[in-house]
């Protein structure tokens, strides 16, 4: 029985937007120039749609799309052809979007850790999840498909 996590990934998201608005105010470090903050909406719509497209393959599979929840289908294909966690993925576009429009060198610095601890917490005891549940099929995926891109 995996335990069940309190704190669903998208929470993740917004705690880290607030530390990468805290980063921000309390270590502004260095200015970008604007053209790199212009990227920031770009990035940010890239990942909700990222987040997005998945989502409607797993209601189209009629599958779970909670972590830990009841899967009844291993999703693989749009997205998932070219990334295990695109869901993930897309979350870690729109925080670095959020980083980018705030424009400093400080605001950047929490990025890299949500993907280290949505690796640690989720993604790392899903595989043994879908392991479990789907057995040679998940595996053969896992060699196809790499964890993030």
């Amino acid at each position: 029985m995996v335990p069940k996590r309190i704190i669903l990934p998208p929470v993740w998201l917004v705690l880290f937007l607030l530390l990468v608005f805290m980063a921000d105010r309390w270590l502004p470090l260095l200015t970008f120039p604007a053209w790199l903050s212009a990227t920031a909406v770009p990035f940010s719509l890239a990942g909700l749609a990222i987040i997005l497209w998945p989502a409607v393959d797993f209601m189209r599979a009629k599958t779970g799309m909670v972590p830990f929840s009841d899967a009844s289908t291993l999703v693989t294909g749009g997205l998932y052809r070219f990334s295990r966690n695109p869901m993930y993925l897309g979350m870690g576009f729109i925080l670095l979007g959020g980083a980018l429009k705030l424009g400093t060198l400080g605001a950047l610095l929490p990025v890299p850790f949500f993907p280290l601890v949505i690796q640690h917490r989720y993604i790392l005891p899903e595989e043994q999840f879908l392991l479990a549940a789907f057995g040679d099929e998940y595996r053969a995926y896992c060699q196809r498909v790499r964890r993030w891109l």
